[in-house]
C-alpha cells in the first residue's frame, strides 16, 4: 500500500480533514454544482432497491444523501467537518437524512448500530494513509450486509493547497477489498467533473459476499 502524498505538495498536515473546515464556503457552493446522478452516472444501476439503508461517509454538503434519501432510501450522513455538516442541513433540511458527526477509520456511529446496504465514500478513500486504508476496510466490511456495495470515488492528481492527499491506486483499492471478502464488481476511471487541470477519478464498487 502506497503511503506516498500525492503528486503537487511536499509536506502532508496532520489529519484526513485538514482545510475542509476553513473551505468550507467555498465548498458548499462547488460540491453542489455537480448533481449526484453525474457523478455516479456509471454506477446507477448497481444502487440496492428501495428502499435500503445507505451510509454516506465523508457526506459533505450532503449532495450524495439528499439524492439518495429523495430516491426513498434511509440514509445516514457521517460528516465530521461541522462547517460542512451545517452547510448540508441548511441545504438540504427538506430531505430525511441522519446527520452524525463520525469518520473513518473507526466509524463507531454508536446511535446506528447494524449493517447497511451500501456504503459510499466520495472523495473520502485518498485522504487516508495505509494504516488508516486497512482499518477503515475492515469496518466497512463489518457494516455491509451480504450483497450490500462500497461505492468508492477515489481521486488521483494535484493537492490542493493545505489538505491531505494519497497517492491511491484503485489495484491497491480493489486488492485490499478482496482480502476482506469485497469483490470488484464495476472498476471505471472519468475526467474531473470540475475541469480541474490533472486531476481524474476512479469509480469503485465492491460487493460483499
Amino acid at each position: 500500500m502506497s503511503d506516498q502524498v500525492a503528486p503537487g505538495k511536499t509536506t502532508a498536515p496532520a489529519g484526513s480533514t485538514a482545510g475542509y473546515a476553513e473551505a468550507a464556503d467555498a465548498l458548499a457552493v462547488q460540491y453542489e454544482q455537480v448533481a449526484f446522478e453525474s457523478v455516479h452516472r456509471d454506477v446507477l444501476h448497481l444502487l440496492p432497491a428501495v428502499p435500503a439503508r445507505i451510509l454516506d461517509v465523508g457526506a459533505g454538503t450532503g449532495r450524495d444523501a439528499a439524492a439518495l434519501a429523495a430516491r426513498g432510501h434511509p440514509v445516514v450522513a457521517a460528516e465530521p467537518t461541522a462547517e460542512l455538516r451545517a452547510h448540508g442541513q441548511r441545504i438540504h433540511g427538506v430531505h430525511a437524512v441522519d446527520w452524525v458527526d463520525d469518520a473513518l477509520p473507526d466509524l463507531p456511529l454508536p446511535h446506528h448500530p447494524g449493517r447497511f446496504d451500501a456504503v459510499f465514500a466520495t472523495a473520502v478513500w485518498m485522504h487516508l494513509d495505509a494504516e488508516e486504508r486497512l482499518r477503515s476496510i475492515v469496518r466497512i466490511a463489518s457494516l455491509l450486509m451480504p450483497g450490500g456495495r462500497f461505492f468508492v470515488n477515489l481521486r488521483h492528481g494535484p493537492v490542493p493547497e493545505g489538505r491531505r492527499m494519497f497517492d491511491v491506486s484503485a489495484a491497491e483499492t480493489v486488492g485490499l477489498g478482496r482480502t476482506y471478502g469485497l469483490r470488484a464488481v464495476y472498476r471505471g476511471e472519468r475526467a474531473d467533473l470540475h475541469g480541474r487541470a490533472g486531476v481524474r477519478w476512479s469509480r469503485l464498487v465492491l460487493e460483499s459476499a
